[in-house]
């Protein structure tokens, strides 16, 4: 059986694929199926549902982040494979490879849940921090040496432009040129790709206010050497996706309407005002379109569902066995789900005046922000040359200066797409291209996908 390269190209849908050559040729040449989206449908929920073949409530994983109930933190992003509470794909694979008395080998590349994966070959984003708070950009891979391998071929990965203002093109280029590197020299079995150029631009500005078939193409050119590497080893193609984007118009402050109605706490000091997760009735930890809403004392349930059922922009919310509906109903959870109207989306910001946020809402800081913040991926249009104030910020980084990167702005409006919601249209679902014999159902459940190329391995159950 020839080796398999499962490409995640985020943010693709049926009703993009004709913009995209090459991929749209695998298509035709196989078959294609739209997804039905996993709630939430972001990206750490949505690889965890395609690698494991389970629901939310099922492996774990009920967000890009969530409360730590037993430390009173709120963590988002984090990169342990053993967060995910069911087996993955590859150490399914391994063990029916083992049972057949074959090899299973697997490359995990850019793939979420990175670290601590039982895979034979990783690369994942991770800086290094230093005692002084300095951070430098780096990749991780394992085994030793091959990150130095990759990047002496390919050149630096371009950290910058996998998040933040700048995050564009680049990325996913090097991140392909990585993939056809690995499937070349190392052979795997299985290779995991995430491709993540349409999840920038569609949430700047909206799918509406991008040109999303230049966008299309680009991602299209960028996997042009993967695919020339996958057909010369002999290896096939598949590609996924984990969610399409949606116009929004409209962010939604869950948490400032909690701290007005006496239920959330803060500690105020030199650095800004900071959220008190211990003492705090009940605080809301945002993620796009559905946000976790965690509630001290059950008691406050019917009061907290009250203050947050009155502002425009929340759909619905979720209380106790209610969330089994979305399939949520797990302890990571919060004691009410909150889903937002089609065109807005949940901001994570708590303090009621700018002049007293945190020092950290300002700048590029994924893992100490108490929820999602994709105003990360703006400069802030009130500064006087920001990309400039951004150098000079670096220059004094480098000269041992401790500074902040205070470029992000503050303003929510400024973001015009989202997701995490359920698709209306089936052509603006998520979608799985394969080959061989076509499923028979016209769209399949994202859990689905796991199984599917587990076959194509041969491995089926």
């Amino acid at each position: 059986m020839s080796s398999l390269v499962l490409l995640n190209a985020v943010g693709l849908t049926p009703r993009l694929l004709p913009y995209a050559p090459r991929l749209h040729a695998l298509a035709k040449a196989g078959w294609m199926r739209p997804l039905r989206e996993v709630v939430p449908a972001v990206t750490c929920t949505a690889q965890a549902s395609i690698l494991t073949g389970r629901t939310p409530e099922q492996h774990g994983v009920v967000a890009n982040g969530w409360l730590w109930r037993d430390t009173g933190e709120v963590r988002f992003w984090q990169q342990s494979n053993r967060l995910i509470q069911a087996e993955p794909l590859y150490q399914t694979a391994r063990r029916r490879a083992a049972g057949h008395g074959r090899p299973f080998r697997c490359a995990k590349l850019f793939w979420w849940f990175n670290q601590g994966a039982a895979v034979d070959w990783t690369v994942t984003p991770k800086p290094y921090y230093g005692a002084d708070g300095n951070k430098v950009f780096g990749v991780h891979g394992w085994p030793e040496g091959l990150t130095d391998r990759l990047e002496r071929r390919l050149g630096p990965f371009p950290f910058s432009t996998f998040w933040g203002p700048m995050a564009g093109l680049p990325c996913t280029q090097w991140i392909a040129r990585c993939a056809a590197e690995v499937l070349r020299d190392d052979r795997p079995d299985l290779t995991l790709v995430y491709l993540p150029h349409l999840d920038y631009d569609p949430q700047r500005f909206g799918p509406a206010g991008c040109d999303m078939a230049r966008l299309v193409r680009e991602l299209d050119d960028a996997c042009a050497p993967l695919l020339d590497a996958v057909q010369a080893t002999g290896s096939r193609a598949w590609v996924v996706s984990e969610y399409g984007h949606v116009d929004v118009s409209h962010p939604v402050y869950l948490n400032r309407a909690l701290r007005e109605a006496g239920l959330l706490t803060v500690r105020d000091g030199p650095f800004g005002e900071t959220l008190e997760t211990f003492h705090s009735r009940a605080f809301a930890v945002c993620d796009h379109q559905l946000a976790h809403v965690y509630v001290a004392d059950l008691a406050d349930r019917r009061y907290v569902r009250d203050v947050l059922s009155g502002l425009k922009g929340v759909g619905r919310i979720l209380e106790g066995e209610e969330r089994g509906e979305v399939q949520l109903r797990h302890e990571r959870s919060g004691e009410l789900v909150v889903l937002a109207e089609r065109d807005s989306w949940f901001a994570y910001p708590f303090w009621l005046d700018d002049r007293r946020a945190p020092d950290y809402a300002r700048t590029i800081d994924i893992h100490r922000k108490p929820g999602y913040d994709p105003c990360e991926l703006f400069f802030d249009p009130k500064l006087w040359q920001p990309k400039l104030r951004a150098a000079w910020r670096l220059v004094q980084k480098k000269l041992g200066f401790r500074t902040l990167f205070d470029v992000v702005p503050l303003d929510a409006g400024l973001v015009r797409g989202s997701h995490g919601l359920l698709a209306e249209d089936i052509q603006d679902r998520p979608l799985l291209i394969g080959e061989g014999t076509a499923p028979g159902e016209a769209e399949l459940p994202m859990t689905a996908v796991g199984d599917l190329v587990l076959g194509a391995m041969g491995l089926e159950e």
